[in-house]
Order: C-alpha cells, then structure tokens, then sequence
C-alpha cells in the first residue's frame, strides 16, 4: 500500500516535470525560427509559459513537479554553468580585468537601485535586473533569487526582460562596430564587459574575429567569476537585516558550491589529468541550457501578466537606462 501511494506521489512530480520540459523543447524550436532565435530558447519558453498560465491557469494538479523544476533543477543548472567558467585563465589576466569587472556589477547594481528609489519602481525586480546586468543575465538572476527570497514570478520576469533587451543590445553593438573607431581587441573587451549574457558577448564579439570574440568572452567570464563572492556578501546583507531571529537567517548557498567544484573540474582537472571528448563536453553544454530552460519554464508559469503590466515595465525602462549608461562607462574604460 505504501509503496503504491508512493507512485501516485511520483505521478505530479514526474508529470510536472515532463510540463516544463515540453515547454523547454517548444522553446527551443520556437529559437530555432529567424525572428526568435536571438532571443534564445531560454526568453521563449518563459514567454509560452505566462501565455500558457494567461490563457489555461496554473496546472495546480501538477505543481510539484513545476516547483521541482523551478527550484531543484534551477540549482542544478547553476552547478553545471560553473564548467563554462574557465579559472586558470581569468587569473593570468590578473586583477586588473577583475577590477574592472568588479567596477561594472557594483555600478550596474548601485544605478539601478538609485533610479529604482527616485522613480519608486518595484525594488525586487530592479535589484534582479541590476544584478542580471552586471553579472551574467538570467544565470546571475536565477543564482541570486533564492538568496533574496525573491518571488517566482519576479525571477522569470526579470530573467525574461534581461533576455529580450541583452540581445536587442548585442545586435546594435554588431551593427555600430564598423563606425567605432576600436581594434577587434578593444572592441571584445567592450562588449565583455559590458553586455548582460553570455549568449549575448558571443553574438556580438563574433564579428569581432577571434581575437576581439577571445578578449570578449574573457572580460565576461570575469564577472561570471564574481558572482561567488556577491552571492557569499548577499548572503551578509540578508542576514544582517534579517537579524531579529533564527527564522529570518539566509541560509548558505550550498548550490553554489557545487558551481566552485565544477569550475575547479573544467579549470585544472579536465584537459589536464584527462580529456572529456567535445562532442560529450558540447552535450553538456546543451543539457545545461535545457535545464536551466526547465526551471525558467517552472518561475514563468507563476507570471500574472496584469503583474507585469503594473510593476514590470518600469524596472524595464530602468534598466535599459541603466545598460546604456553601462556602455558608455566601459566604453572609457577601454
């Protein structure tokens, strides 16, 4: 009997799941069509889960599988995202492309907050998205949220805006390069340091060659490499104001551990003491963003659009202020 209770448990578990991947692989086909595919898998599949949520509801009969997708496997994504950041390399170039890094989130971050608290836009989402473009976008958004208690729907609309408004920025960068008087070097360095995604520094260093496609994702990978240490001071900040009893504590990030072990793994283990073959190494890649795909799928599906009507367009605005101010300030830098 226990057993047999035990799988009707399972059933909304699996079935949840099995949701949220459908709609991860309708994303990803919906990317693959001319005029969605540079928004990415990712803002396509949170867009057809708040339709689907708009239109049909929250599917409550399976809710623990979609929380099981929008929290578990948001970690697990995070872990596997720590293999793209390669360690050993943003060392050699030493603390001046971190510092510059660093300079980047810390004014991403403060901009945003300032703008937010002059225009009284909602505080939540402008902190997410301040985060998101100083750091590394959704990744950065989807690693922060658990620490700040933000809610789902929060986290899949920022992580949403920051998809569609950083691909918007990579295009115009490709397009103006040409009339910038900066080698591809430089022109790398730029878009590095300052577009919201990975996904977004490779458009837009890409026509910049190898060289300037090199420097740019170095220069972002910098600041994927400072989201542990803002994580660990987010921790202190929430725990700081939270301190009027043990239920308020953060609890330790223990999930970002897991994404210092794997960029250990592919820093100085993998290729070092034994090779994984690329075509393995590229399936994980794939897999990754599937996952992380799922779990945006999971947050998406707690959208109310009439929420995004009232608070979202605000911190939107906010934050392509916020970008463009962002290009300019590394524009000098370089």
């Amino acid at each position: 009997m226990k057993h047999f209770l035990g799988s009707i448990s399972l059933r909304p578990l699996l079935t949840g799941m099995g949701f949220t991947a459908i709609l991860a692989g309708a994303g990803f086909l919906l990317s693959s069509l001319p005029l969605i595919r540079q928004i990415g898998p990712l803002a396509a599949a949170i867009l057809l889960a708040v339709l689907y949520r708009h239109f049909f509801g929250y599917p409550e009969q399976i809710r623990s599988g979609i929380q099981f997708s929008a929290k578990k496997l948001l970690r697990l994504a995070i872990i596997l995202f720590g293999l793209k950041l390669n360690i050993s390399v943003i060392l050699s170039e030493g603390l001046p492309l971190l510092l510059r890094d660093a300079i980047v989130i810390g004014f991403a971050i403060g901009i945003m907050i300032l703008l937010a608290r002059l225009t009284k836009a909602d505080t939540s989402l402008s902190l997410l998205l301040g985060i998101g473009t100083g750091v590394c976008g959704a990744s950065a958004i989807a690693a922060v949220s658990p620490i700040l208690k933000a809610k789902e729907e929060d986290t899949a609309i920022s992580a949403g805006i920051i998809s569609i408004i950083g691909t918007l920025f990579a295009i115009g960068y490709t397009l103006i390069r040409p009339l910038l008087p900066l080698d591809m070097e430089e022109y790398g360095m730029w878009a590095g340091l300052s577009l919201h995604e990975i996904a977004h520094v490779a458009l837009a260093g890409a026509p910049a060659g190898d060289t300037g496609l090199g420097m740019a994702l170095l220069a972002k990978l910098g600041r994927v490499f400072l989201l542990v240490p803002l994580s660990l001071i987010l921790v202190w900040i929430m725990n700081k104001k939270g301190n009027k009893g043990p239920e308020t504590s953060i609890a330790f990030p223990w999930f970002l551990l897991g994404f210092i072990a794997m960029s250990l793994f592919g820093s100085y283990i993998e290729g070092n003491w034994f090779t994984i073959p690329s075509v393995v190494m590229d399936g994980i890649s794939v897999g990754t963003t599937f996952i992380l795909t799922m779990a945006m799928v999971g947050l998406g599906l707690s959208v109310s659009l009439e929420d995004v009507r009232s608070k979202a367009l605000k911190p939107m605005l906010l934050m392509i202020i916020t970008s463009v101010l962002l290009s300019l300030l590394t524009y000098w830098m370089i």
